[in-house]
């Protein structure tokens, strides 16, 4: 099966296309985030403060990422596990995020919000992040830099290797048929 080319924004017509399982190759600008970046957009969001960062048809990517070897953007970009970030995913849902890439199941919760807001979840391979990171053409520290591998950081990525997850009418990958 020919994976699917897709690209970043994740516009809702490339999204609806989308079913659990397709194997897919992203393009484009994907944002870092893991356990403590979505704590502190969480605490700005019930503050009532802006979220410093466009979520429209944005994806987020929890990873982590090592500092680089010469010559390349980023060094070793594995992901970690999505379900420690399930209790802030439906109220990024809510601002406009299209779309998440980990690893591993997702809650209920996520699973109704993924399909209430057309979203969807990829999955990126765990135990491959070295070469996950030969597909990362620049990285850059744009939010939180203070939390180091766990900043926000803008990734441009080229042909990223995924297999949608959740795909946004709800169907699961992990679900037993």
């Amino acid at each position: 099966m020919t994976p699917k080319k897709i690209r970043t924004p994740l516009a809702k017509e490339t999204i609806a296309a989308l079913k659990a399982g397709d194997d897919v190759l992203l393009s484009g600008v994907v944002f870092t985030a893991r356990d403590a970046a979505h704590k502190r957009l969480h605490d700005l969001i019930a503050k009532g403060k802006p979220v410093p960062l466009n979520l429209k048809d944005a994806c987020i990517y929890y990873a982590g990422p090592t500092s680089p070897r010469p010559g390349r953007a980023i060094g070793s970009c594995g992901p970690t596990t999505s379900s420690r970030m399930d209790p802030f995913t439906p109220e990024l849902l809510r601002l406009g995020l299209s779309g998440m890439i980990g690893k591993g199941e997702r809650s209920p919760e996520v699973k109704n919000a993924i399909k209430k807001h057309k979203a969807v979840y990829l999955l990126a391979v765990g135990g491959i992040g070295a070469l996950l990171s030969t597909k990362v053409k620049s990285a850059k520290a744009i939010l939180f830099k203070d939390l180091g591998p766990e900043a926000v950081y803008k990734l441009e990525v080229v042909d990223f290797p995924l297999i949608v997850g959740i795909d946004p009418e709800g169907n699961d990958i992990y679900e037993k048929t």
